[in-house]
């Protein structure tokens, strides 16, 4: 795991008592949204194994488990009626019905990690995204990831063999619909290099952790700079 989520001690040595920017902190949530096979997916996972203060949440499903996916690390897999449970218990952050399937949020341990000043990372799709904005507005940050173009899109959707002629065409018609929604979001990624958006991604994460509001330990640190 990367130390990048530990701000340096400002060239001064301090011990951990010293150090607010590491233990006083309100985490955030990162929503990345794309049409499927954009590689939100694959830039998401990167940046979480590369940052400690930063955890995936993962969503909850009905649709079920594709080749290689294991229950709690893509997924966590429910019945249909398992999940109209969950959010009749008001139990899910966000939810939404794609391709005849119900993906969600499990609020709770979304909730404590903000708390905890943990960062949460979303691979989610533009309505969940728009519920999260809805319901915690200054905890979020969005950013859309674009494909270079639609016939590259169906050229990866293709290649991962994971899906059927139809339902490749239901998700690349899902993500005309998708794109339609780019601009409600913070940031948008052109996807033609991976390198090269992934390192885009880093830099708004970063940036976006050093704003004024979401390190409460700053007025307070400020003053004893000019005491001393």
């Amino acid at each position: 795991m990367s130390s990048e989520g530990s701000t340096p001690g400002l060239g001064v040595a301090h011990d951990d008592a010293a150090k607010p920017w590491e233990t006083q902190r309100r985490g955030m949530l990162l929503l990345v949204s794309s049409p499927s096979g954009a590689g939100k997916t694959s830039l998401s996972r990167r940046l979480v194994s590369d940052h400690s203060d930063l955890i995936l949440s993962i969503s909850t499903t009905t649709r079920p488990p594709r080749p290689g996916e294991e229950e709690g690390r893509e997924y966590f897999f429910k019945d249909r009626p398992a999940f109209q449970a969950m959010i009749q218990a008001g139990d899910l952050l966000e939810w939404a019905e794609i391709n005849g399937n119900l993906y969600g949020t499990p609020k709770a341990p979304v909730m404590a990690a903000l708390e905890a000043g943990k960062d949460v990372l979303f691979d989610i799709d533009w309505q969940g995204a728009r519920q999260v904005a809805e319901a915690t507005p200054q905890d979020v940050i969005r950013v859309f990831v674009l494909p270079p173009s639609w016939r590259d899109l169906s050229r990866r959707l293709h290649a991962r063999a994971q899906d059927s002629e139809a339902v490749i065409g239901q998700r690349l018609a899902l993500g005309k619909r998708e794109i339609a929604h780019w601009a409600d979001y913070d940031y948008v990624i052109v996807n033609k290099d991976f390198d090269r958006a992934y390192a885009d991604l880093g830099h708004i994460y970063r940036a976006e952790r050093m704003k004024p509001g979401r390190n409460p330990w700053l007025p307070a640190f400020v003053t004893g700079l000019a005491e001393e």
